[in-house]
């Protein structure tokens, strides 16, 4: 639900938490009680007439062994009635009221992808799309720098080229090739598993009549900009779009400084080879809405494969950038030297959308490679969820692969379903103290993205309940009691740290964004209160906890439009 701005920073967190935008009939349902208390039952009270309608049990007390913080856990899952209740226990104040009831985040799924739409780069942001947050179109980057690390035979340095458009990454104004590659990937692959759903979506985006889902309209907006980003004449790939230092806190028609491409890298160039085999996979059956793009996405998939197989260890190092030329760049490094999980992706992404032996052999030979929760420097286990995904249309004698993706798939879901079960927050995030790190709320959803993986293979209703249980989490069931998505909930971040939340003069944040969430590191050097999941500020100087991004919310839109799609299969 989209809410009337409160003074968030003054409203305590209550001492009941719970998901500020409800509960699916059929699907888990639970809220904390962040303090200790003698009595054990706990009742769920109809509105607005209080009477009671549920009586449950509360959990033993819990810890974490990391936090000195008490829980105990009102499991209300079996209680299925549509309507709006409270949670009352005996000695603390009654919890906010809250819904049960289907497609309680619908309004999360249109906001978290609209909010991609807020951060496109020369666009003019109309009223009738934008409202309040209108603006007009700022960097152009139509007439971008080629910085002395980016020079080659056929581009000089300080000759220019176009590569406008794209998505701002974050509370900045530049452009990361390896940060659009894992976001605009998920955004693909949300609307791979669940197109049908998606066919029906309207988001409230500028779109020709064309019947394009909105999600593919929006991915497609930084997709064409990822293109721009290859050398034609190589096939390598640019890092980033970048000023050499980070802009003040201003709107874009006020970050006039120059702009750079900056060093080709095989990180950045096997992010396009997957992105752009999988939008081929996508776009070929869009031929009329997108003449040409298909073949023109494979065709750059393969000179950037073939630019990293001749460059297979080409890492970008700021600090030996800035030790080598007078330009010095210190905007997001997005440092990467270990690039298997890139082979890994692309190789997979490539196989799927070719069939070709060349493209299984680079993946089948990586195939004893760790996997993990993936993040824009790990991205191997994007390349899994491809094959599976794809399993049904890969010749017959590479399915056989699959059965061995599934089961390390089901090795790290169930180690999130133990976690889910005896959590003290009865969420999958939250386990370990490592948990709360740069960006915790984006490996909340990535860890949701996983389990829900998981239940599409293996029809386990248990994944899909300890999916849900992290929406619960950045939606307001945690320690601090913020949603913490803007907009969204009745008491959610007011100050990111967003240029364009704080610079354009509206009281409201840009509505939809994910904020980086409690992070334990504190990089930014402010005064946080001293337990882990408590390490969150709602300050605009906050950027440890309180920026966004667009890997952040590209797994929001993953998950809140899954479970709008998957709850209705639960009725």
């Amino acid at each position: 639900m989209l809410t009337t701005v409160v003074n968030a920073q003054q409203m305590a967190a209550p001492e009941i938490v719970l998901n500020q935008c409800g509960y699916y009939p059929k699907l888990e349902k639970s809220a904390v009680l962040l303090h200790p208390v003698s009595e054990s039952k706990f009742e769920l009270l109809s509105m607005p007439g209080r009477k009671a309608v549920y009586t449950g049990v509360l959990s033993e007390p819990k810890t974490t062994g990391y936090s000195k913080i008490t829980t105990r856990i009102a499991d209300f899952s079996t209680f299925d009635q549509p309507g709006e209740y409270i949670i009352r226990v005996a000695g603390v104040p009654d919890s906010p009221v809250f819904k049960i009831a289907d497609g309680v985040h619908q309004d999360l799924a249109l906001a978290a992808l609209k909010a991609f739409y807020y951060q496109r780069a020369s666009f003019t942001l109309d009223v009738n799309y934008a409202g309040k947050w209108n603006r007009a179109a700022e960097h152009p980057d139509t007439s971008v720098y080629i910085h002395p690390s980016a020079a080659s035979k056929n581009r000089k340095v300080d000759s220019k080229i176009n590569v406008s458009g794209g998505w701002y990454d974050a509370g900045d104004y530049n452009k990361y090739v390896v940060n659009s590659g894992i976001s605009t990937s998920t955004l693909l692959s949300a609307y791979e598993d669940f197109s049908e759903y998606f066919l029906g979506q309207e988001v409230h985006i500028p779109h020709a009549k064309n019947k394009v889902p909105d999600v593919l309209t929006e991915a497609v907006y930084n997709l064409r900009w990822m293109l721009k980003m290859q050398d034609p004449g190589d096939g390598g790939v640019y890092h980033k779009c970048t000023n050499l230092d980070f802009d003040g806190m201003v709107m874009p028609d006020k970050a006039l400084s120059k702009r750079y491409v900056v060093a080709k890298g095989t990180a950045a160039t096997l992010n396009l080879a997957a992105v752009a085999a999988q939008a081929y996979r996508i776009f070929k059956h869009f031929p009329e809405q997108y003449p040409g793009l298909a073949d023109s996405c494979l065709l750059a998939s393969r000179n950037a494969w073939r630019w990293a197989l001749n460059n297979p260890n080409v890492a970008y190092d700021q600090d030996v950038l800035n030790k080598t030329y007078d330009l010095k760049v210190t905007t997001g490094a997005y440092g990467d030297k270990d690039f298997e999980d890139e082979w890994i992706w692309a190789s997979a992404e490539l196989l799927a959308s070719t069939g070709e032996q060349a493209y299984f052999d680079a993946f089948f030979s990586r195939l004893n490679a760790p996997v993990s929760l993936p993040s824009w420097s790990n991205v191997g286990i994007l390349g899994y969820y491809t094959l599976i995904r794809c399993e049904g249309q890969l010749p017959e004698h590479y399915k056989s692969v699959t059965s061995i993706l599934k089961k390390k798939i089901l090795t790290l879901a169930d180690r999130y379903l133990a976690a889910f079960k005896t959590g003290p927050y009865h969420t999958v995030i939250g386990a370990s103290i490592y948990d709360f790190a740069w960006g915790s709320n984006s490996s909340a959803m990535n860890q949701s993205i996983l389990l829900i993986n998981a239940y599409l293979f293996s029809k386990k209703d248990a994944y899909l309940d300890a999916a849900v249980s992290n929406l619960d989490y950045v939606l307001g069931k945690n320690a601090t009691g913020y949603s913490f998505v803007t907009g969204i909930g009745y008491k959610s971040p007011l100050h990111p740290h967003h240029r364009l939340s704080f610079a354009d003069g509206i009281v409201e944040p840009i509505p939809g964004l994910l904020v980086g969430g409690p992070n334990r590191e504190k990089q930014d050097g402010l005064k946080y209160e001293s337990e882990p999941e408590l390490s969150y500020l709602d300050d605009v100087k906050s950027y440890a906890s309180n920026e966004i991004a667009i890997n952040w919310n590209a797994p929001l839109v993953y998950v809140a439009n899954a479970m709008e799609y998957l709850e209705k299969g639960k009725k």
